[in-house]
C-alpha cells in the first residue's frame, strides 16, 4: 500500500514453533522482551514508521470458515494445523523491498525461526 509518504507498507511476520509467552521462563521472556525494543529503538532512529505485536500461539485461536451452505462456521483453534505459526508481526513503511529486507535483517530472530515479508496490497 502507497503512503502518504509515497513508500510501500510491507508486513513481516515472524513465525516458528509455538510457544506461547506464558510458556517461556521469566529470562527467556526479558531476553526476548529487551531483543525487540532494541529493534524499536533501531526502527525510529531510522525513522521508519512501524506497528506491530506479539501474538499468542495458535491454541487460542479461533476460525471463521464459510460452510457450503453460504454460513458461517465457528471452529477453536488455528486454520491450518502446522509445525510453524505466527508469532509476531511488524507493518513498515519502506520505500522498498530492498528497504524491508534491510529492515527485517536486524530483527531479532531466534534458531529455527524465520520471516516472511509481504507487500500489503493497496487496490489504488
Amino acid at each position: 500500500e502507497k503512503t502518504e509518504r509515497g513508500y510501500m507498507k510491507y508486513l513481516l511476520m515472524l513465525v516458528g514453533p509455538d510457544r506461547d509467552p506464558e510458556d517461556m521462563t521469566d529470562e527467556e521472556l526479558e531476553s526476548d522482551v529487551e531483543a525487540h525494543l532494541i529493534f524499536h529503538r533501531i526502527l525510529q532512529a531510522r525513522r521508519v514508521p512501524w506497528s506491530g505485536e506479539r501474538l499468542y500461539g495458535p491454541r487460542v485461536a479461533t476460525t471463521l470458515r464459510r460452510g457450503v451452505n453460504g454460513e458461517l462456521l465457528v471452529t477453536d483453534g488455528p486454520y491450518a494445523r502446522l509445525d510453524e505459526h505466527l508469532g509476531c508481526f511488524y507493518v513498515i513503511d519502506v520505500k522498498d523491498l530492498k528497504e524491508a529486507i534491510g529492515i527485517a535483517r536486524l530483527c531479532p530472530l531466534p534458531t529455527g525461526h524465520a520471516i516472511e515479508i509481504r507487500p500489503i496490497y493497496d487496490p489504488d
